[in-house]
């Protein structure tokens, strides 16, 4: 699916990397930062300059994804490319109406909204992403497919339905309460780890990005543009390029608010 599509949008392929492609690429004497302070310094960056990312460099984020750690060995991690700039402008329309919605319906309820002077700048900076999405180099749609182990699934009913005695009765019934949600837990766990890897490894060649769901307010008008077939899921939309602003220490809650022993 991710080749398919991704060749629809942007007559691009994302094929593994061969290996002679691998090797780290100097970007702005950043490509030996360590990963510790690539962590620590990897903000949520809206503000982004039009200049073109090189195809070689978003194909290294996507294999750097692909190393991730995966909750299934199906690995259906897939990841939509967006370079065309007719589909970022309708893109563009539909993130102006997603963040609208947003900013009138849910922001206020954010703490300090208003009165915080960081919470002011961050929604400064959603507003100019939002009126400067047209300009994004690049935008990457995370998404899962899950659709041949579902039919493997499917196929195995017969022998699950056999298999729940095992468990006895109230776990049984809690499991094919909760099953749907738990295959949705496992595509998380699956492809949420691929995205924090393309973003830290975005942030080590100096590439700026932030991860968003607002997509998900209107879903099916972001599948038609893509052409993102219903029975595969999205996780998440990625604008990405190079910093218009400056990297820098991260926001945090303090560690021991969030230990508990």
């Amino acid at each position: 699916m991710a080749t398919t599509v991704a060749r629809r949008v942007d007559e691009s392929t994302l094929t593994t990397m061969p290996e002679e492609g691998r090797a780290a690429r100097p970007l702005d004497g950043e490509s030996r930062l360590d990963l510790f302070e690539v962590m620590g310094t990897m903000r949520a960056m809206r503000r982004l300059s039009s200049e073109p990312v090189p195809d070689e460099l978003v194909r290294e984020l996507v294999q750097a994804a692909l190393w991730a750690p995966s909750a299934s060995r199906d690995r259906g991690q897939a990841f939509i490319v967006v370079t065309n700039r007719a589909q970022i402008r309708r893109l563009a329309e539909l993130w102006r109406r997603v963040v609208d919605f947003y900013l009138e319906a849910l922001a206020p309820a954010t703490a300090g909204y208003g009165t915080d002077a960081h919470v002011v700048r961050m929604y400064e900076a959603i507003r100019y992403q939002r009126d400067h999405f047209a300009e994004t180099p690049v935008v990457i749609v995370a998404c899962y497919d899950q659709r041949a182990f579902t039919q493997r699934i499917r196929a195995r009913m017969p022998a699950l339905l056999r298999a729940l005695p095992r468990l006895g009765l109230r776990p049984s019934l809690a499991l094919m309460a909760r099953f749907y949600g738990l295959s949705k837990v496992q595509e998380a766990a699956s492809i949420y780890p691929a995205v924090e890897n393309l973003l830290l490894a975005g942030r080590a060649r100096g590439l700026a990005a932030n991860l968003t769901v607002w997509h998900w307010f209107a879903e099916g008008d972001l599948r038609a543009i893509l052409g993102i077939p219903k029975d595969v899921q999205t996780y998440c939309v990625i604008p990405l390029g190079w910093p218009l602003g400056h990297f820098g220490p991260v926001g945090a809650r303090p560690l021991d608010d969030a230990i508990h022993r």
